[in-house]
């Protein structure tokens, strides 16, 4: 087994004053990142511009990647549909994503230092014991987030296009340009849109999970779940019980294959579900979720409702000539977890970092060995996380005898700390081979009983 470590944590930005967003404006960044160019001999020089590249979808995958292009001399288009699209997503941010994504604190709108895990006989385990006084899971409202991205995407030389991607023709000839299609709502034509077209040197599929860019290089289909969260404001002194706490509920009765979840935003509460197996019945599972929630959400009153497919694994193909998928569009979203928020920011900046390596910043064409480097490096780096939270989410979300070994295990001091810190920086090194030893004769003990527990529930089933 494995255990994380911790590396210093710095770049925090002093915030403004605590306020409330639904659209933020960012100063233009300092923070500068600086790329060793290493570009292909073959690759021909452009003559009299610099190489054009089309982000699609402008999600944290999308505009991390634009930014990325704009900061490294590509001439950056980034297209989104829904500029105030508030994604059912529970919103949760490693600590480290704030220092290395340069956010500034203010658009946190809480910062979440416990947790309740708790099991299908509401066996409630408080998780957090070991976060140390400045480590946290941000909580952030998408929509929030998003827009900040954006615009600090546009304040770096992304040129940002309100519009709905069609389709766009592959090119037929070596260096030949990509050309998109695409309807433009920038408020020329009123709401049905003008159609338009751009032609591009390189594409990156930033456009979720039902992402037309993945189909346009026929990427192949994947297994999705449907997530289903309403957004409900309950009264100020049920606020203050999650003012930093964020509750996760497992059980058949809130989804046979994933958790449900009550997370704090800056005036409300998230409250959802998910599953992969049974999505005809999502809201008997969201109502199961808020049941479980019943007596600390009282009084309270639904804001709004979001439903939205989340991938379960990487699609067949991620890379097609000079287009390469990011973000939930390329799958990369943790089994087990559900997160998807930093993979996509992480993913989308390292596809657009290859780009701007590649073209020696903008200078000369890329190749598809240039973004294939991308798929290298993360195949390399984040692979093994997926694979141990895919065990995970079958071996532990399995039966409710299963969750409930899952969540005694959650009691344990070391399984939070390698669970938090795996989560909060994202490193894995060698652990403590005590203690490892120990964890794993505590898991199996856990899995004997629930074995045990789920035989005697056949018994009485009979």
């Amino acid at each position: 087994m494995t255990s994380i470590a911790l590396k210093s944590f710095l770049g925090l930005r002093q915030s403004s004053p605590e306020t409330t967003h639904f659209s933020y404006r960012p100063k233009p960044s300092t923070h500068r990142r600086k790329f060793t160019v290493v570009a292909g001999i073959s690759s021909p020089k452009l003559d009299g511009r610099n190489l054009r590249v089309a982000v699609i979808g402008g999600g944290p995958a999308g505009g991390a990647a634009a930014e990325t292009l704009a900061k490294g001399g590509v001439e950056t288009f980034l297209i989104e549909r829904k500029m105030d699209n508030c994604k059912p997503c529970g919103g949760a941010i490693p600590l480290c994503m704030v220092g290395e994504f340069d956010l500034p604190l203010d658009i946190i709108d809480r910062r979440v230092t416990k947790m309740k895990m708790i099991s299908p006989s509401n066996v409630a385990v408080d998780i957090g014991r070991t976060l140390k006084p400045h480590e946290y899971i941000g909580m952030v409202r998408r929509e929030v987030l998003d827009d900040y991205l954006r615009n600090r995407a546009k304040d770096n030389g992304a040129n940002i296009i309100n519009g709905l991607f069609l389709k766009m023709d592959i090119p037929k000839e070596k260096n030949s340009p990509y050309v998109l299609h695409y309807s433009s709502y920038d408020g020329k034509t009123g709401g049905v849109g003008e159609k338009c077209t751009l032609e591009v040197d390189a594409v990156i599929g930033a456009d979720g999970a039902n992402s037309r860019v993945a189909k346009s290089i026929d990427a192949g289909d994947y297994e999705y779940a449907i997530a289903f969260q309403e957004r409900i404001k309950i009264p100020d002194d049920k606020m203050a019980y999650y003012e930093d706490l964020a509750e996760m509920y497992v059980g058949d009765d809130v989804s046979p294959d994933f958790y449900g979840w009550v997370f704090p935003k800056c005036d409300h509460v998230a409250v959802g579900t998910g599953t992969v197996t049974h999505k005809g019945d999502i809201k008997k599972f969201q109502l199961a979720t808020r049941k479980r929630a019943e007596d600390k959400i009282l009084g309270g009153k639904i804001i709004r409702v979001e439903a939205h497919p989340i991938p379960e694994h990487p699609r067949p193909r991620r890379l097609s000539g000079r287009v390469a998928l990011v973000g939930d569009a390329a799958g990369y979203v943790t089994k087990c977890s559900g997160e998807g928020i930093y993979f996509a920011a992480k993913s989308g900046r390292m596809c657009a970092e290859e780009i701007v390596k590649g073209s020696a910043n903008g200078k000369r064409m890329v190749e598809e060995g240039d973004l294939r480097k991308y798929l290298e490096k993360w195949d390399k780096t984040y692979w093994p996380t997926y694979k141990v939270l895919d065990i995970l989410q079958k071996v532990f979300y399995r039966s409710n005898p299963a969750r409930e070994a899952f969540v005694e295990m959650c009691a344990d001091e070391y399984v939070q700390k390698m669970t938090f810190d795996s989560y909060l920086y994202k490193t894995v090194v060698p652990g403590n081979p005590l203690e490892d030893i120990k964890l794993a004769i505590n898991t199996i003990g856990s899995l004997v009983r629930a074995n045990a527990l789920r035989r005697e529930m056949d018994k009485l089933n009979v």
